[in-house]
C-alpha cells in the first residue's frame, strides 16, 4: 500500500451525512464518550448533596449549575456535531479521545469547584473537550463547501471563547461571577450564529436517541445516589428508611415514564426550534441529577446526619422534580396542551406544596404517580379517538 493510500485510509473527508438516513444509531464511540461523562456528573451531584446537607444551600445550587453547564454544554457540541459529521475514521476517533479526556480532566476538578470554588482544573478540562472538537469543524470545513462558513463560524467563535475562559482564571474574585455570564451567553451564541448561514444535516432521530441515551446517564445517578444512601440507612439499623427507599425508586421510575412516554418526540428542524429543544434539555438534565442529591439530602435527614431541617430536606426532591415537570412539559407535550395543558404545571405545583406536609417525599411519589396514570388515560383516549 502506497504512503497516500495509507493516509487515506487513516483520514478521510468529512463529508456531511443525509438528515434522512435509515437505521441511523448511536455508535459504540459515542456510547463510550456518555459513559465517561458519568464520572462528571456523579461528582457534581455529590458535591450538591454534601452542600445542601451541611446547609450551604446558596453555594451547593451556584456550584452545581456552573459545574453542570461546562458538562452539558460540552456533551452538547459534541452530540450534534457527531450527528451531522461522524466519519468514524482515525483521526476522528482521536479527537473523540482526547475529548473525554478533557471530561476526566474536568470530573477531577469538580471537588475543587465545591469546596473552594477553584474552577481551574474543571476550566482546563472544559477548554480541552472544546478545543479538540474544533480540529474536526476544521476538516468538516475543508470536506463540506457548502457549509464551509458554518463550520468556520464554529471553528473561530469556539476558539475566540476558549481564551476567555482561560483569560477569566486571571481576574479578580469579585469578576469571575460576571465573567462567567458573559462567557456562558458568547458560548449558547457561536451554534445561533454558525446554524443560521446554513444548517448542518444533523439527524433528527439520532440526535432524540442521543437526548434519551444521556437522560438514562442521569438517571442511573439518581438511581446509585440513592442505593447508596439507603445502604448506609440499613447498615445504621434504621428500617424507617425502606419507606424512603421506595417512595425515591417510585419517583426514579415516573421520570424515566415520563420522558419516555410514547410517542417518543423529535427535535423540531427549524434552527429555532432545535436550539429551544437542545438548550432547554439542560434544566430536564440538571433537575434528574439533582433528584438523587435531594433524595440523598432526605436520607441524612432521617439519619440526623445532616444540618437542615425536614422542610428543606423536601424541597431538596420537590425542586428538582418542578423543574424537571415544567421543562419537560414545555420540550416534550406541546401536542398534549389541548387535553392536558395545566397538568404537568399543576403537578409541580402540588409537589412544591409537599414539604408543607407529613412524608414529603412519599407525597411526591404519589403526585408522579397520578401523573403517569392520567396522562396514559389521556394518551389511549387520544389514541381510540384517532381510530
Amino acid at each position: 500500500m502506497t504512503t497516500t493510500a495509507s493516509f487515506r485510509a487513516w483520514h478521510r473527508p468529512m463529508r456531511p451525512r443525509r438528515p434522512d438516513e435509515e437505521h441511523r444509531s448511536a455508535s459504540p464511540l459515542e456510547l463510550f464518550f456518555d459513559l465517561c461523562f458519568v464520572v462528571a456528573v456523579a461528582q457534581a451531584s455529590e458535591g450538591l448533596h454534601h452542600d445542601v446537607s451541611e446547609g450551604h444551600l446558596g453555594h451547593g445550587l451556584l456550584s452545581y449549575l456552573t459545574v453542570f453547564f461546562a458538562i452539558w454544554w460540552a456533551w452538547v457540541n459534541f452530540t450534534w456535531f457527531a450527528s451531522a459529521y461522524d466519519t468514524d475514521d482515525d483521526v476522528y476517533r482521536l479527537t473523540v479521545l482526547v475529548q473525554i479526556a478533557g471530561a476526566l480532566i474536568l470530573a477531577a476538578g469538580v471537588p475543587r469547584a465545591f469546596t473552594d470554588a477553584d474552577f481551574t482544573t474543571i476550566t482546563y478540562g472544559y477548554v480541552v473537550m472544546r478545543l479538540a472538537l474544533t480540529v474536526n469543524w476544521l476538516r468538516a470545513a475543508a470536506g463540506d463547501p457548502e457549509r464551509r462558513a458554518t463550520a468556520l463560524t464554529f471553528v473561530f467563535g469556539v476558539g475566540l471563547v476558549q481564551a476567555g475562559w482561560l483569560l477569566r482564571l486571571l481576574l479578580p474574585p469579585a469578576w469571575l461571577m460576571p465573567a462567567f455570564v458573559v462567557l456562558v451567553a458568547a458560548d449558547l451564541l457561536v451554534p445561533v450564529l454558525g446554524e443560521r448561514r446554513v444548517q448542518t444535516t444533523w439527524h433528527p432521530g439520532h440526535i432524540a436517541e442521543r437526548y434519551q441515551l444521556f437522560t438514562l446517564i442521569v438517571l442511573g445517578e439518581v438511581v446509585l445516589s440513592t442505593s447508596v444512601a439507603i445502604q448506609r440507612g440499613v447498615d445504621a439499623g434504621n428500617e424507617q428508611l425502606w419507606s424512603l427507599a421506595m417512595a425515591g425508586t417510585v419517583i426514579v421510575f415516573a421520570v424515566w415514564w415520563l420522558y419516555f412516554d410514547r410517542p417518543n418526540p423529535l427535535p423540531p428542524r427549524s434552527v429555532p426550534g432545535a436550539l429551544s429543544w437542545g438548550y432547554g434539555h439542560y434544566f430536564v438534565f440538571s433537575s434528574i441529577a439533582a433528584i438523587g442529591s435531594g433524595l440523598a439530602v432526605a436520607v441524612d435527614h432521617d439519619l440526623h446526619g445532616g444540618h437542615v431541617s425536614g422542610r428543606v430536606a423536601g424541597y431538596a426532591v420537590a425542586v428538582p422534580v418542578a423543574v424537571y415537570l415544567v421543562a419537560l412539559w414545555a420540550l416534550h407535550l406541546p401536542a398534549k396542551r389541548g387535553t392536558g395543558r395545566v397538568l404537568f404545571p399543576g403537578a409541580a405545583a402540588l409537589v412544591l406544596v409537599a414539604p408543607w406536609l407529613f412524608a414529603p417525599v412519599d407525597l411526591i411519589a404519589g403526585v408522579l404517580v397520578v401523573l403517569v396514570a392520567v396522562t396514559l388515560v389521556l394518551r389511549h383516549r387520544t389514541a381510540t379517538r384517532t381510530v
